[in-house]
């Protein structure tokens, strides 16, 4: 891990879950996103003392757990540094277990625990100008991925994404990450075409991207949404049941999961399904014990 400098006081630490790092003349500094546990966060933290940093501030982008898995490592180890996110992540943040019980649909198996521990919110971010320590930031609704996330483009404009864009490289290793409302996740795409800033970063990217590297990224990330939403429309050519369709999109795709990502995908099928039936173009029914989805002819 570095801390890599992209303009001015905006840097960003490299790991897993990218880190974004906003630092002030007194050397207090904003983490945006602490990574999934005690470990990583541990590993971020001497980034921070090898060039004098003290966090003063963390922003969550969203609840899940690799992006507020450190909280609580900072808050306990630097007395004083507040959370801060956006009013329906709190929820989330302050209560992790409902993610799992949302993947789980009820109290969830041990394997599908979260790995963030409950950390207090201490203010809450709305949309637009936000004043943090001596400076302003903007702060842009990016729903989709989850139910209330959020980006934050520094003074410098540089604009962190947090997941409401995955790059080339999540793209080419699995194409169905995890989306919780398709239609905003179309929207939030769309919307970011118009965003004024100069550099951008998803959370797990490579590299820092251009406003052209970024248009670029959109239309890829609309193209897949779109050949997603084209096959499952293939597929309900016939009735299918959401474990028909998981195995499917596995065989035809590629994509190999374990016991925590078969849950993520057949949670992100289930929005695929809300998507589509919302827009009156697949419906279903109940036979023989078992709950069918078919497209509307």
């Amino acid at each position: 891990m570095n801390l890599n400098k992209i303009k001015g006081n905006t840097y960003y630490i490299d790991s897993p879950t990218n880190i974004g790092v906003y630092t002030f003349k007194n050397k207090n500094c904003i983490l945006i996103d602490t990574g999934i546990n005690n470990s990583s966060a541990k590993k971020v933290n001497e980034v921070l003392l090898n060039n004098s940093l003290h966090p003063k501030y963390i922003i969550n982008t969203h609840n899940h757990g690799d992006h507020c898995g450190g909280n609580t490592f900072f808050t306990d180890n630097y007395p004083g540094c507040q959370v801060f996110s956006s009013a329906n992540e709190k929820l989330y943040i302050e209560n992790p277990y409902i993610y799992s019980s949302i993947l789980y649909t009820s109290s969830p198996i041990k394997p599908l625990a979260n790995s963030a521990k409950p950390c207090p919110v201490d203010f809450i971010l709305d949309e637009g100008i936000n004043k943090i320590g001596d400076d302003k930031f903007e702060i842009i609704s990016l729903k989709g991925h989850t139910v209330d996330q959020i980006g934050i483009i520094t003074p410098e404009k540089v604009c962190f994404l947090g997941d409401s864009i995955f790059s080339d490289e999540i793209l080419d290793k699995y194409s169905l990450p995890y989306l919780n409302n398709i239609e905003e996740s179309l929207s939030t795409l769309n919307f970011l075409k118009t965003v004024e800033a100069d550099f951008f970063l998803p959370s797990h990217s490579e590299k820092v991207l251009s406003k052209e590297d970024l248009l670029n990224l959109i239309d890829r990330n609309i193209q897949n949404l779109q050949d997603y939403i084209n096959l499952f429309l293939e597929l309900l050519d016939q009735p299918l049941t959401k474990e028909d369709l998981v195995e499917n999109l596995c065989i035809l795709k590629d994509l190999q999961i374990d016991f925590k990502a078969y849950h993520i995908t057949y949670s992100t099928v289930s929005a695929f399904l809300a998507y589509l039936y919302n827009k009156g173009l697949v419906d279903f029914s109940v036979e023989n014990f078992k709950l069918y989805y078919f497209k509307k002819s």
